[in-house]
């Protein structure tokens, strides 16, 4: 049986709701006929041209990616622009585009869990709220840990980046009760200071308001691991591929393109006392 671009579609908006993305979020089908066939889908947090690219030369019919491509408005789409080039080569290779963000934060099958889970946690609880959807993850580890064992299993579970872990606290503090929210998240330190947690994994986090959170705590948690964007949210990518696999008879690959756009460190200094 020929599998359409809507019975893909109709699969992604029962898993990711469209009316769960927040209201500044721009997702669902970007380019593609509804009523084309789908044989082979790409998954990749990104829709870049080395991504795009690779859909091409894997002959995919569908990409889809957690970020968007067009999240603000664009007034041409003229190959002179990156994103008009992307736009351009998704059209003329008659690849459809999907994209599935902020309602792939807060799904079941979502970003947050697949956080939470390679974190190892266990009876997981929304960590905020934010427009009546549960965003964030906090759960507990199987045992109390350190923090600098638990962020070093944590480096090995994630996808691999130049950049690996950041780390605010004293590497021989114990942890059990841990937070976790995929990409940016520090506009959430009071959710995570209420909810008990003993250390904050997220991402993007910034000097003046990880230097505030780390103040308020006056040296003790919730400690701080910035695990990277790309890092915390690529580990979503084999469970979408799973849930798609049960669903739908299709080939379903995840993009071999490192969309993380930092390639290499100079310099970085172990200053908290991990071997």
């Amino acid at each position: 049986m020929t599998v359409l671009l809507r019975d893909v579609v109709d699969v992604l908006e029962r898993l990711y709701p469209t009316t769960t993305a927040q209201s500044w979020d721009q997702v669902g089908l970007v380019t593609g006929d509804p009523e084309q066939p789908v044989e082979r889908v790409l998954l990749a947090l990104d829709p870049t041209l080395a991504v795009i690219e690779e859909a091409r030369e894997r002959h995919a019919d569908l990409l889809l990616t957690h970020h968007p491509l067009l999240l603000r408005g664009v007034h041409s789409v003229a190959t002179t622009t990156a994103k008009g080039a992307s736009v351009t080569r998704l059209v003329v290779g008659d690849i459809a585009l999907y994209v599935a963000h902020t309602n792939a934060d807060v799904a079941a099958v979502g970003v947050c869990e697949a956080l939470a889970t390679a974190a190892g946690l266990t009876d997981t609880r929304p960590l905020v709220m934010v427009e009546d959807q549960p965003l964030g993850r906090v759960g507990r580890l199987a045992a109390p840990t350190t923090l600098g064992e638990f962020a070093t299993a944590l480096q090995a579970a994630l996808p691999r980046a130049a950049g690996g872990l950041r780390v605010a606290g004293p590497a021989e503090a114990t942890v059990e009760t841990v937070a976790v929210l995929g990409g940016s998240g520090d506009d959430q330190f009071e959710a995570v200071r209420v909810s008990g947690a003993d250390v904050y994994v997220t991402a993007d986090l910034r000097h003046h308001p990880a230097l505030e959170a780390r103040e308020e705590s006056r040296g003790g948690p919730p400690f701080l691991v910035d695990a990277g964007h790309w890092s915390s949210e690529a580990v979503w990518l084999p469970t979408v591929r799973d849930a798609l696999a049960r669903a739908l008879r299709v080939d379903i690959d995840i993009s071999t393109v490192r969309t993380d756009p930092w390639t290499f460190t100079v310099g970085a200094e172990n200053l908290g006392g991990m071997p």
